[in-house]
């Protein structure tokens, strides 16, 4: 299982409406099964009360059979249109951190 989480630094102003589209098209595109090997997608705002966000306020965790699922959906055009749709509009940075369970 490969665990591929991703941290967003949202611009101001970004709205509860604009991540629960990115929400939506993340769960769609799992729904979809164009992605062989997407296991689980779980996504939501930081809630941590340590205070080591670093400003990265959203987030969410893609669960890969393996290293294969997860290298065939990083070029996958669905996932290239949800990142132009939803993610690129909302974000000044993001944060990728890929690892095995």
């Amino acid at each position: 299982m490969i665990d591929h989480i991703v941290l967003l630094k949202l611009k101001d102003g970004v709205t509860r409406e604009q991540t629960q589209a990115l929400h939506d098209g993340l769960f769609a595109l799992k729904e979809k099964g164009s992605i062989p090997g997407m296991e689980e997608v779980t996504a939501g705002y930081n809630n941590s009360p340590e205070g080591k966000n670093y400003g990265y306020d959203w987030g969410f965790i893609i669960r890969f059979a393996d290293e294969a699922a997860r290298d065939f959906y990083l070029p996958h055009p669905d996932h290239k249109a949800l990142s132009q749709t939803f993610i690129r509009p909302i974000v000044d940075d993001v944060l990728v951190f890929d690892y095995e369970t």
